[in-house]
């Protein structure tokens, strides 16, 4: 296994746990950016592989340029309509996002960088909302922006209803930093904003932390002004009033300047170490296709070599012969060449733990290979069905317990070869086997 997976995979385990995963001189010198590095330029990785997880792959070079850059990315949350594009404009001071009296205006993840943050590298990213009817595919867009984003911000317009509630619940679970944000505070008196603000904190307590609670008003609603001319006229008129965001914008400043470049590291790396799981999950699948494709063609071979040949006990060694092939063919498809020997070695150490376990079935393979010279070669017609079956078991035996072998690097792990064998023979259903093996066998005599 390289050492950047294992490297990636200590990393999130220990963010998972709680502890601290990554010094801050480790975010400054690069340590996951050499992991991120290496995976995305290790060979080992089938390009067919590569090519049906590109989106993840690009997502990675994306991390890596954020790293690089010095990013923090930030991504504005929340239910349709709570104001999340208003305050998205609000915190850069300019028109960035569109804003729409429509629900649905946000149909896909777009970013701005904050100026005042630049020196912090923030990165504002609007996402869709999380309830609009019919709109899964922008919830589930929402989910993967904020998945692959360092920091969350969370707007709500008032007290959390259960999707809310439900929604933040899963984006904990991302283990993201979260600030809950009060949107639309301008509605309420302050005895009532500060009443609404202790509800919101009690009910997320275990969630998003007291501080991280904060009220704005992204877009206030227009005062209301009486202009009084020299006549004594009155005339009125709106006024628009300017955003009221200064708490949130501290927050994310001091929370980008304090720890910005962890929370990154820290994030690329949980990513990047999923995605190598997900990597090697697909690697092990393919791999199980080819061998198992390699299993039956043995299966095949030894399960009619068996039957027909006329000669007593010669069919056991043939048999003997075609499994260690297998297992260096098993070899080459795990990427743990075999020599002969250590072959031939292996798939005596498996036979010598099925004999034991299985005692019966080699005895009736024996007696079989007995009959034959008995008979002088009459009686094939006779076994060649059934020993031709059980050499086939036997074959699915041998080359399952060789892959449990190879899977964990030329190990038996910690119980042995005994508990290994005995688990694979436990693992397969041999009357199913053997039914298969039988019907093939059958049809391939009747040729």
């Amino acid at each position: 296994m390289a050492a950047w997976r294992e490297r990636l995979r200590g990393f999130a385990g220990r963010f998972r746990r709680g502890e601290a995963p990554v010094r801050a001189n480790d975010a400054r010198g690069g340590a996951v950016a050499a992991s991120l590095r290496g995976l995305l330029d290790d060979p080992s990785i089938p390009a067919d592989v590569r090519e049906a997880m590109g989106s993840d792959f690009r997502r990675v070079e994306q991390m890596l340029d954020r790293l690089e850059n010095e990013e923090l990315h930030v991504a504005v949350f929340g239910r349709v309509s709570a104001g999340k594009s208003a305050l998205g404009n609000a915190l850069l001071g300019r028109q960035a996002f569109t804003v729409g009296v429509l629900h649905g205006t946000t149909t896909e993840a777009d970013a701005a960088r904050l100026d005042e943050a630049a020196a912090a590298g923030l990165v504002l990213i609007d996402t869709p909302g999380i309830n609009e009817l019919g709109g899964e595919a922008r919830e589930k867009l929402a989910f993967e922006v904020a998945e692959v984003s360092d920091l969350i911000v969370f707007v709500a317009d008032g007290d959390l209803t259960r999707e809310e509630r439900d929604a933040l619940r899963a984006l904990a679970s991302t283990r993201r930093p979260l600030l809950l944000v009060l949107n639309k505070a301008d509605r309420y008196s302050d005895d009532e904003r500060e009443g609404l603000l202790e509800r919101l904190r009690q009910h997320t307590a275990s969630l998003v932390r007291r501080e991280d609670v904060v009220a704005v008003a992204a877009l206030p609603s227009p005062r209301q002004v009486v202009d009084i001319d020299a006549d004594g006229n009155e005339r009125r008129r709106s006024e628009a009033r300017p955003a009221d965001v200064g708490a949130l914008k501290s927050r994310l400043l001091a929370i980008a300047e304090r720890e910005g470049k962890a929370l990154s590291a820290i994030n690329a790396g949980l990513f990047a170490g999923r995605l190598t799981d997900q990597v090697s999950q697909r690697i092990a699948a393919t791999r199980r296709e080819v061998a198992s494709g390699v299993i039956r063609q043995y299966c095949i071979a030894k399960a009619v070599a068996v039957a027909l040949n006329p000669v007593p006990v010669a069919d056991l060694l043939l048999a003997g012969g075609l499994d260690a092939a297998m297992v260096v063919q098993l070899g080459r498809v795990y990427g743990l060449p075999l020599t002969r020997s250590e072959s031939g070695r292996l798939v005596a150490v498996i036979s010598t733990q099925l004999a034991a376990l299985m005692g019966a079935v080699w005895g009736v393979q024996l007696v079989a290979s007995a009959l034959k010279g008995i008979s002088g070669g009459l009686s094939v017609v006779v076994t060649a069905a059934a020993q031709g079956a059980l050499g086939w078991y036997a074959t699915v035996l041998i080359g399952r317990a060789a892959e449990h072998y190879l899977v964990a690097g030329k190990s038996w792990g910690e119980h042995g070869a005994k508990r290994a064998v005995a688990d694979v023979v436990a693992s397969l259903d041999r009357d199913s086997i053997l039914r298969e093996a039988r019907e093939e066998i059958l049809k391939r005599l009747r040729r």
